[in-house]
């Protein structure tokens, strides 16, 4: 899922590790969530976006991703 997190936290001027301290987190998993490999669960979605004051839809983009659409493949829902 395509997000602007680390544009973001620039403005603001943190750190990935700032803000995984902000959100109860590791560095790695915010370097995980800008870099597409790791989609955060709603409730961690909803805390980094109450650090930036935006709305889940401002911070994320829910477009189909590449990884839902394999999913579904396997499951035969095309």
């Amino acid at each position: 899922m395509k997000n602007k997190i680390r544009e973001l936290r620039e403005v603001m001027g943190l750190t990935q590790e700032q803000l995984g301290e902000l959100v109860g987190v590791s560095r790695q998993a915010i370097n995980a969530i800008e870099t597409e490999k790791f989609e955060p669960s709603i409730w961690l979605a909803y805390d980094i976006c109450k650090v930036f004051g935006s709305t889940i839809e401002d911070v994320f983009n829910f477009e189909e991703s590449e990884r839902k659409s394999r999913a579904q493949k396997s499951r035969g829902v095309v």
